[in-house]
């Protein structure tokens, strides 16, 4: 049997904080190992804790999501922390992102999809929401760094084809080859990227100037 993540909650609205710890432990594959409600006791509740993942909510007063981010990068905490919030604005994301956030996943999003990017990150990849993936590029470009992987010259075709928005049908008859291929070179993308979806790995790509 798989160990259970482990998760910290930190939301200052209780009915919104009490049905996200229900969902998440309702899983099975989540631990909820307690619940904050605001910034200060969260960082306080991680650091006592130090959780696989924290949920955090991105828009609290005094501190927000990704203050308790800077808090837990600087502290070098082991936790890693997903964002959550009703607004999902590049630059807000792009911001987060920078300053260490594991993810940002819309308030919105259905439980699954919570689920999904919890153990998305506990894993270590980046969860970003996938309308953003365009929104997301002039921020990643203003501030790209160097530090790209080695890509075959299929997989920088498919990320770029990614980036201009073409499906991997789309590719395929781009690059004259069969879509099962193409899926083979997304998928050794996400692993070199250290993404699992399209939309993250054009992110991830953008920031490493590895997108044409």
């Amino acid at each position: 049997m798989n160990r259970q993540i482990s998760v910290v909650v930190v939301d200052d609205h209780p009915f919104f904080r009490d049905g996200l710890s229900r969902g998440l432990a309702a899983s099975g594959r989540i631990r909820v190992l307690g619940e904050a409600d605001d910034g200060r006791s969260g960082i306080a509740m991680i650091t006592d804790l130090k959780p696989d993942v924290a949920v955090v909510d991105q828009q609290m007063p005094d501190l927000t999501g990704t203050d308790v981010v800077h808090a837990v990068i600087r502290d070098g905490l082991p936790t890693k922390v997903l964002l959550l919030s009703a607004v999902t604005d590049s630059v807000v994301v792009f911001d987060a992102l920078r300053e260490g956030a594991a993810g940002y996943v819309s308030k919105n999003s259905d439980r699954d999809a919570i689920i999904g990017a919890v153990e998305r990150v506990s894993k270590g990849e980046t969860v970003v929401p996938p309308e953003l993936a365009g929104g997301l590029v002039a921020q990643i470009r203003a501030h790209a760094q160097p530090d790209a992987p080695a890509l075959s010259e299929r997989e920088s075709q498919v990320l770029n084809g990614f980036a201009r928005g073409l499906s991997i049908p789309q590719i395929a008859a781009e690059l004259y080859i069969g879509a099962s291929t193409v899926k083979t070179h997304a998928a050794n993308l996400y692993q070199k990227l250290g993404v699992s979806d399209r939309a993250a790995a054009v992110a991830e790509g953008m920031r490493r100037r590895l997108i044409e």
